[in-house]
């Protein structure tokens, strides 16, 4: 028997419809015109047809130019760079030619951009990142504007690109449209171990090929990483929030079932066009109030990406859903903590997934009340599809009930053995600004910090300052600069090896910072995405070398030991910002810096800001 829903999920989410009332009764209506007009090609010039046909065989031509059948528009962030997007390569063929097959037609209505945070991390190329997710939506709206589709899929998993993609898609939500993942790559080298040769290297005590070596055996093949950062958080969102079929997230690439669910992903994007005989489903009828609040509960629940307190507030804002910080810091003081996947702990997402996974996970949620089960989803109503996983049989695609039971708890377990009570994600609050914190990957005895403050402008003035052994001591370093204003946010990941090992050796150490750190957030605490940002005139900015703060994950407190006439008289400081307005690329800044919002309200006013 279900039980009925947590009555704090309840009050957050009529917080939220109620908040979102105007925002979101302005894009149904939209969506609803968008919608009635359907698409154009049954009124299109003859020239205008043409052209979207060209290219196209006879037999597609004939099915287009008749109107026959349902035209899927496909968006590709294929790359061969990037390993989780390099499986993309041959789906726009397998999906052109799976159509034909039913009858139905299929394009490549655009691509767009797919940067690698693991490439770029620590080099200027990282201060693109958080700017590239706005280009992808502007790209997806591009590749959809054409108009002529009946549905839609999306082909993208990493960090940037799905945030990108669904507010790019979302502004065609009159689309039926299904997200289609490529899955992670085997496991390889474990996670502890390569974190393990990270701290080495750091301290001097291995060289650069043994360091090479190691990421090399972690980082193998085709697929996603297997950590549980931003790009499988991403895969997770999909599903939990009903836009992947049902499994489909952690299933490896270059595998049988993999191809089937691929086509499967087709098979439901032409029967929610509603021109097949079954119930016509698009996009805006999927995310709603319910199905955000269904991600952030997903996102809590297995302890994921922090960078999804960012891209999550603006790929709801761009469906009119307006939610902040608060909703989160109150989900997350309900929610179970129900995974351990690195950094949270040492198991990949190949061992969450064969522990029983996503299906496992939803069903423990619906049946303790956890999760809004009456949504709409690319299966149809409700939730009740995402209780089975797929599998072969004889050769063909098939579903079967998910586990009762866990298979490794100490990876996945059910709500009532929760690895923690909480989500683990926290809001602190102080006379420095507002921030988060994930601390599921934090002890309880590093959770509190009170120490002097270790204070720079760039991530390669701490990281000089560790390689000097000038800040063997117990400090809160402070990196201030690294807003979306300042320089585009980019993630410090790179802290992370050096600030553990200070922590190993035994010093009370935290990181506080207007920037980000990767999905992969670690067992340092760290309060980021501090707003508002030193840029914008944020209290960092005048935080001297020696103050002390306190950083308490507990009360969610973050607090600067000055008091506010003298922190008022200090006057902010400027570093000097123009090597980031220079270099190949670095002109976009300035386009960034008009459009950048604050950290909280995650979306650019490109798409509207929370007010």
């Amino acid at each position: 028997m279900t039980t009925p829903l947590h009555p704090a999920i309840e009050r957050v989410t009529k917080r939220i419809t109620e908040r979102s009332a105007d925002t979101r009764g302005a894009y149904l209506a939209s969506m609803a015109a968008q919608r009635k007009n359907g698409t154009q090609r049954g009124g299109m010039g003859c020239a205008n047809m043409a052209h979207t046909t060209a290219a196209l065989p006879a037999s597609d031509k004939l099915k287009i130019h008749a109107e026959r059948a349902p035209h899927v528009g496909v968006i590709t962030a294929y790359n061969d760079m990037l390993s989780a997007h390099q499986p993309y390569e041959h789906y726009p063929e397998l999906i052109r030619g799976h159509a034909r097959a039913l009858g139905a037609t299929a394009q490549v209505a655009g691509g767009v951009p797919a940067m690698c945070d693991g490439v770029t991390q620590g080099a200027a190329g990282m201060e693109l990142s958080l700017f590239s997710r706005d280009v992808i939506a502007l790209a997806t709206a591009v590749g959809l504007s054409h108009n002529v589709f009946d549905a839609a899929l999306m082909l993208g998993i990493c960090d940037k690109i799905v945030p990108g993609l669904f507010i790019g898609s979302v502004q065609f939500g009159h689309l039926s449209t299904v997200f289609v993942p490529a899955g992670p790559m085997t496991s390889g080298l474990s996670n502890d171990a390569k974190a393990k040769v990270r701290q080495q290297y750091a301290q001097g005590l291995v060289g650069r090929d043994a360091l090479l070596e190691s990421e090399a055996q972690a980082y193998h093949s085709p697929g996603t990483c297997t950590f549980y950062g931003t790009a499988n958080s991403n895969q997770m969102l999909m599903e939990i929030m009903g836009l992947h079929l049902p499994g489909a997230s952690f299933v490896n690439p270059g595998t049988e079932l993999r191809e089937l669910l691929s086509k499967a992903a087709l098979e439901r994007a032409l029967a929610n066009t509603g021109k097949t005989g079954e119930p016509a489903i698009c996009m805006a009828d999927i995310v709603s109030e319910k199905t955000i609040v269904n991600g952030i509960i997903g996102l809590l629940a297995t302890g994921g990406s922090t960078n999804h307190t960012i891209h999550l507030v603006a790929m709801a804002r761009a469906a009119g859903v307006l939610i902040d910080w608060d909703d989160f810091a109150e989900l997350s003081a309900v929610v179970p903590l129900l995974a351990r996947v690195y950094p949270n702990g040492s198991a990949d997402v190949n061992h969450f997934h064969a522990a029983g996974g996503m299906g496992f996970l939803m069903q423990e949620l619906l049946t303790n009340g956890l999760l809004h089960g009456d949504v709409t989803t690319v299966m149809g109503q409700g939730l009740g599809a995402y209780a089975n996983e797929p599998c072969l049989q004889d050769g063909q695609l098939a579903w079967r009930p998910v586990p009762t039971v866990s298979g490794d708890t100490a990876v996945l377990r059910p709500v009532s053995e929760p690895f923690s009570a909480d989500g683990g994600l926290r809001l602190l609050q102080g006379n420095l600004g507002r921030s988060v914190v994930k601390v599921s990957a934090v002890k309880p005895e590093h959770r509190v910090v009170r120490a002097q403050a270790v204070v720079v402008s760039d991530q390669q003035d701490l990281l000089a300052l560790f390689n000097a052994d000038k800040i063997n001591k117990d400090l809160i370093a402070v990196v201030r600069y690294q807003g979306p204003r300042a320089n585009g946010m980019p993630e410090l990941h790179k802290l992370t090896p050096p600030l553990a090992v200070l922590q190993d050796k035994g010093f009370k150490v935290a990181l506080v910072t207007d920037g980000r750190m990767s999905g992969a957030s670690g067992k340092v605490p760290a309060a980021i995405h501090l707003s508002p940002e030193a840029l914008a005139d944020g209290p960092i900015a005048r935080v001297m070398d020696g103050d002390w703060i306190t950083l308490d994950c507990e009360r969610g407190v973050l607090e600067l030991e000055v008091d506010a006439a003298t922190l008022a008289a200090r006057s902010a400081v400027h570093p000097d910002l123009s090597h980031n307005e220079h270099g190949t690329g670095r002109e976009l800044f300035g386009l960034f810096r008009t459009h950048a919002s604050t950290a909280e309200s995650g979306a650019s006013p490109l798409f509207g800001d929370r007010p």
